[in-house]
C-alpha cells in the first residue's frame, strides 16, 4: 500500500468514522462532509491530524495480499520450519498441527490428493458430514503468511522474521502433502505454490465484501446498502442451519465470551449436555472441590490446564498442587498470579492476566494448596 493511500485511508477513517453527539468530528468542526464526496475533493482542515512518519507507516503496512503484494523477499525451508514449529507452535497446535486440545487442528490427517491439487477444490468438503481442518479450507497462501507473521506465536505476536514465516508456511504445506520435504519457499516460487493449493478455487467472490467486477457497480462494495435493500422478501426464509453434528464443535455458543452488548450466541448444547451441566452445578453447590472445578470450566482454565498432571499449554493442576500443596503461605501469591498472569515458573509460555474476581482466584489458589482434589 502506498504512503498516499495510507494517508487517505487514515483521513477517511477520521472524517467518516468518529461521531460526537450524532455528528461527525469533521462536521462538528464546520467542515462539509458527505459520504458520496470523493476523498480527493474534500477540503481538509490543515490542523486536523498530521502526516504519519515513515516508521509509523512501516509498522502498520505489513499486510500480504492475495496477489502477494506486500510480501518481502525471503525464503524458508521445510527443515527450518520443523525446528521453528517445535520451538514456538507445537505446544498449542500439536507436533504435526494435528492437535485440537486448544485450537481446531490446522492440518490434522488431511493429505492433499492429486485431484484436489488439479481442481483446486478439496473433494472431501462436498461431504458436509465431515469436519474440515484449516488447511483444507484455505484458498490463499497469503492468508497463512499474513496471519502467522501478524499474530503468531500466541505469546509473542509479531516476533517472527519474514524468513521464519516463509519456513513455517512451508512446513504446514509439507504436512498437507502440497510441497515435498526438501522444499524451500521463496518470494519467487510462492505463486507456483498458490497454484497448487488444494482449495484455491473454494472462495466465492461475488459479494460486497470483495470488490469484484461481478458486483455490478464497478467493483465498489455496496456500503450504502442500495442493492441489498431492494425487493426484500416480506418474510425471510431460513435455508441453512448449523448441522446437528457440528452444533457444539467449539463449545456452547451461548457460553462464549461476550463482555458487552445484548447479543449472545445461540444455545448449541444438546438436552443431555445441559442436563449434565445442571447435575454438575448441583454437585458443585454441595461440594467445595466440585465447585472449584465448575469454576475452572466456566473461566475456560481447562483449555490450557488439565485437572490431572499432564501438560496442555500450561501444567496440569495436579502438577501445580504437587509443587505448592500444603504451603498455606502460597495462597496469596497464587491468587496474584492467577489474576495478573506470569511466566518463567513453568516454561517460556506465559499465562495471561485473567478476568476473574479476587474471591474466585483465592478459591482456586486455596484448592491448589489443598491438593487440587476432585
Amino acid at each position: 500500500m502506498s504512503n498516499s493511500r495510507i494517508r487517505k485511508a487514515a483521513l477517511a477513517v477520521i472524517l467518516g468514522g468518529m461521531f460526537v453527539g450524532g455528528a461527525t468530528v469533521a462536521s462538528a468542526a464546520g467542515m462539509p462532509v458527505h459520504p458520496q464526496v470523493p476523498a480527493k475533493d474534500l477540503k481538509l482542515d490543515a490542523t486536523l491530524g498530521r502526516t504519519a512518519t515513515p516508521d509509523e507507516i512501516k509498522a502498520w503496512n505489513i499486510d500480504v495480499r492475495p496477489d502477494f503484494a506486500g510480501l518481502p523477499v525471503g525464503q524458508g525451508s521445510v527443515a527450518t520450519g520443523t525446528k521453528l514449529w517445535e520451538a514456538k507452535c507445537a505446544s498449542c497446535h500439536g507436533d504435526f498441527a494435528d492437535s485440537n486440545a486448544v485450537f481446531p487442528p490446522l492440518v490434522g490427517a488431511y493429505q492433499a490428493t492429486k485431484q484436489d491439487i488439479k481442481t483446486g477444490r478439496v473433494a472431501k468438503l462436498a461431504n458436509t458430514n465431515d469436519g474440515a481442518t484449516t488447511i483444507e479450507k484455505l484458498s490463499t497462501v497469503s492468508t497463512l503468511f499474513d496471519y502467522i507473521h501478524r499474530a503468531m506465536p500466541w505469546n509473542e505476536p509479531g516476533s517472527l522474521t519474514w524468513d521464519d514465516t516463509y519456513a513455517l508456511v512451508a512446513y504446514l504445506l509439507n504436512l498437507a502433502n502440497v510441497v515435498p520435504g526438501n522444499f524451500v519457499l521463496t518470494r519467487d516460487n510462492v505463486q507456483q505454490v498458490q497454484d497448487m493449493l488444494p482449495n484455491r478455487n473454494g472462495m466465492i467472490w461475488n459479494h460486497g465484501m470483495w470488490p469484484g467486477k461481478e458486483i455490478g457497480n464497478g467493483g465498489i462494495p455496496d456500503t450504502h446498502n442500495t442493492d441489498c435493500m431492494k425487493n426484500c422478501a416480506p418474510a425471510p426464509k431460513i435455508t441453512s442451519f448449523i448441522p446437528e453434528f457440528a452444533l457444539n464443535n467449539n463449545g456452547n455458543l451461548a457460553d462464549q465470551y461476550r463482555t458487552w452488548g445484548p447479543i449472545r450466541g445461540m444455545m448449541t448444547e444438546s438436552a443431555a449436555e445441559q442436563e449434565k451441566k445442571a447435575k454438575e452445578k448441583a454437585a458443585a453447590d454441595s461440594n467445595p472441590d466440585a465447585k472449584v472445578v465448575a469454576l475452572l470450566k466456566d473461566k475456560s482454565c481447562l483449555a490450557c490446564h488439565s485437572l490431572g498432571d499432564n501438560k496442555l499449554v500450561g501444567p496440569g493442576y495436579k502438577e501445580v498442587a504437587a509443587k505448592y500443596g500444603g504451603k498455606k503461605d502460597m495462597v496469596a501469591e497464587l491468587t496474584t498470579r492467577i489474576i495478573k498472569g506470569g511466566s518463567g515458573v513453568w516454561g517460556s509460555i506465559p499465562m495471561p492476566p485473567q478476568t476473574i474476581s479476587e474471591g474466585d482466584a483465592k478459591m482456586i489458589a486455596q484448592w491448589i494448596v489443598d491438593g487440587a482434589k476432585q
